[in-house]
């Protein structure tokens, strides 16, 4: 059980408390937050409040939250596109709109459970019941490579370069209007927004440094098709860097401009490259994902102007 303490600022003044804790946590459903402040979990300047309790600029605001239970992620003979496999570890591409672990709103259907049935079980137990083998995640609507660890000595092995930056990860996308370099490096820190904590956001709040090389391959007027290396892995990374330079990847529901183009199904946005050295066997691997059909139509469309 935890308790998180919020102090509302001035621009939250009005605001129903449940719609208050709901922009605050980011985690946490409307739903699931009123069912929690029905339960006394919330509290204003140390007093019980109702979900309706409009809050007040400066109000300290407290919510008490239990544990979560448990989730166990079970096997589903799901298809896999398997790009690599041995006894300690597996690289699989990922398709568009696949979770990778389960989590509330997404419990199964996701690349672990597909994994747990291929490899009967078989995964790392370092990530836990829920994330089994995963050493790095990609977003559900980013395609693309991902290696998963079989054992635990894969997996520490993986992690440890991962943490040292020395997975070689490029990622190809397609970003809304005309760079002006033909390369570049964004090194700016990534944290929570602090406006909206279900986003990420290049601030100087909470953040941890990152940083994306990136590299113009085609250029079309209103867009750019680019590369990008990673040199850290944060989350939302390279949506994040290139919506701050004022390029969004194209079909970006959250960084990009309001006018989503809904036949991308999100981010253009593809891991198209990843190298490591194997943690078993010390051999030097790389592996290289084709564009998947819907990146492939989106640059013909853009290339027939």
């Amino acid at each position: 059980m935890q308790t998180l303490e919020f102090t509302a600022p001035p621009e939250a003044a009005g605001q129903r408390l449940d719609r208050f804790l709901a922009d605050a946590c980011g985690g946490l459903t409307r739903s699931a937050l009123q069912n929690l402040i029905e339960q006394g979990a919330a509290a204003v300047n140390g007093q019980p409040a109702p979900k309706r309790y409009k809050v007040r600029a400066g109000d300290c605001v407290t919510l008490t939250v239990p544990d979560p239970r448990p989730l166990e992620a079970q096997p589903q003979n799901i298809p896999l596109d398997i790009v690599y496999e041995d006894a300690h570890l597996i690289v699989v591409n990922k398709p568009k709109g696949m979770v990778v672990h389960p989590a509330p709103g997404n419990p199964d259907g996701t690349l672990v459970n597909a994994l747990l049935y291929h490899c009967a079980g078989g995964l790392s137990g370092i990530g836990g019941a829920v994330r089994p083998g995963i050493v790095h995640r990609i977003d559900k609507d980013t395609s693309g490579l991902l290696v998963v660890a079989k054992d635990d000595a894969a997996h520490q092995g993986l992690a440890e370069q991962m943490a040292v930056h020395a997975i070689y990860r490029v990622y190809h996308a397609v970003v809304y209007g005309n760079l002006k370099e033909d390369a570049g490096t964004v090194e700016k820190p990534i944290g929570r927004d602090p406006r909206d904590r279900k986003k990420m956001a290049v601030t100087d709040l909470h953040s941890r440094y990152a940083c994306t090389h990136w590299q113009v391959l085609e250029r079309f007027g209103q867009f750019t098709y680019i590369a990008c290396r990673l040199e850290t892995g944060r989350t939302h990374q390279i949506r994040v860097h290139m919506a701050s330079l004022g390029h969004p990847l194209a079909g970006d529901p959250v960084y990009g401009p309001r006018s989503v183009i809904k036949s991308l199904n999100g981010q253009c946005l593809h891991a198209k490259e990843l190298g490591f050295v194997h943690p078993v066997t010390g051999q030097y691997m790389q592996f290289d994902s084709p564009l998947p059909e819907y990146f492939t139509a989106f640059l013909a469309r853009l290339r027939k102007g």
